[in-house]
């Protein structure tokens, strides 16, 4: 164990989790590809513990193309079918259809606004927030709410928190390692970026 003090839901007995806690929980990451893939995952924790997602990422990863936008929007019957006989990942038709569907309006989104990160800085006038013990707030609500109407499902505003979008943007969104909405505990060790 190397001592530092991290957040009460981080797994000290899980190095994915602690990596995953000590590398990306909360840090800016704002790049179209990884906000995908929190926001993909994400949808997949809803009912779940992220912990749950992360230990399945790899598998995630491999089973939807290294999360090629393009390939996902393209998947029909049969890769659906392949996906739910994949155990590696959650295999909940559901959310395997929403992914489908996410990512289509996730594409729309980057061609109306140029970047996932201008779309939420639509509501956020770019600014980051932070939050300590929430795990939702006017801001997630309005984002799930958004993105609901667009024709995206398993975005509630807890995954937008931990996603913003994780355990986090489960809207509050993915979790917070794209995070336009940051829930820290106060005694958090944070890594010093510069």
């Amino acid at each position: 164990m190397d001592n530092k003090k991290r957040c009460k839901w981080c797994n000290p007995k899980n190095p994915l989790y602690i990596a995953y806690h000590d590398s990306e929980w909360c840090v800016p990451n704002f790049g179209d590809q990884y906000l995908y893939e929190m926001l993909l995952l994400e949808s997949f924790q809803a009912g779940l513990s992220w912990e749950c997602v992360l230990n399945k990422r790899d598998n995630f990863r491999n089973a939807y193309d290294n999360f090629d936008l393009e390939k996902v929007i393209m998947y029909g019957e049969d890769k659906i079918n392949d996906l739910l006989a994949n155990d590696g990942i959650i295999r909940n038709r559901r959310k395997v259809e929403a992914s489908i569907r996410n990512s289509k309006v996730y594409r729309e989104i980057v061609g109306e606004f140029g970047s996932f990160r201008a779309y939420l800085e639509n509501f956020t006038g770019g600014k980051i927030y932070y939050e300590v013990g929430a795990t939702t707030n006017e801001l997630s609500d309005e984002i799930s709410s958004d993105l609901r109407k667009r024709g995206m499902s398993f975005v509630g505003s807890v995954i937008i928190v931990h996603t913003s979008i994780d355990p986090f943007l489960s809207i509050y969104l993915h979790p917070l390692s794209f995070s336009v909405i940051n829930i820290i505990s106060p005694s958090r060790f944070v890594l010093n970026i510069s």
